[in-house]
């Protein structure tokens, strides 16, 4: 007697979530990543931000951090790559019209070295005047090795709503 799966690949694929499908208070935790000489250096030459506090050790040794560190923007792509490379979000993006605004902050510099991974929360859940339609606030956090937040972002998303009628909404 054979047993069929539970989920089969193509069950899989035909997984998405929608606005409707996300609460305030939902959580998950992305894949992790090293941040290396290279992707400073490589960040450094494709945005031309050649800060010393990024490209010049000895400069970088004498001031507050000590060492250089990762640019700001670099960290927050990363936290981009992998926040979309994890599977909520990739289950997501059948329903995703656009990414609205981001508003970033760095409590703590990122280290070459550090290696980070994101908390992503969904912080707010709002309908628009179209009912096809509703924003979604995520806050994701860059988590280094050592617990510590290094950056974060307030991230609004446009997204496609289950549901045709919406009452009271």
């Amino acid at each position: 007697m054979t047993t069929q799966p539970l989920l089969t690949f193509e069950s899989l694929q035909r997984l998405s979530l929608c606005w409707d499908d996300l609460t305030v208070g939902t959580k998950y935790t992305t894949s992790s990543r090293t941040i290396t000489e290279a992707d400073v250096a490589a960040f450094a030459a494709l945005t031309g931000d050649m800060n010393r506090l990024h490209v010049d050790a000895e400069y970088a040794g004498t001031s507050v951090h000590g060492q250089r560190i990762a640019h700001g923007m670099l960290v927050a792509s990363f936290m981009a790559g992998l926040t979309s490379r994890a599977i909520p979000n990739q289950l997501m993006e059948d329903a995703l019209f656009g990414v609205l605004e981001n508003r970033i902050r760095f409590p703590r510099a990122t280290h070459i070295g550090d290696t980070i991974r994101v908390e992503v929360e969904v912080v707010e859940q709002r309908p628009t005047s179209k009912p096809e339609r509703g924003l979604t606030g995520f806050l994701r956090k860059a988590v280094n090795q050592r617990g510590e937040v290094c950056a974060e972002m307030e991230t609004t998303y446009l997204m496609r709503r289950r549901r045709t009628s919406h009452p009271g909404s």
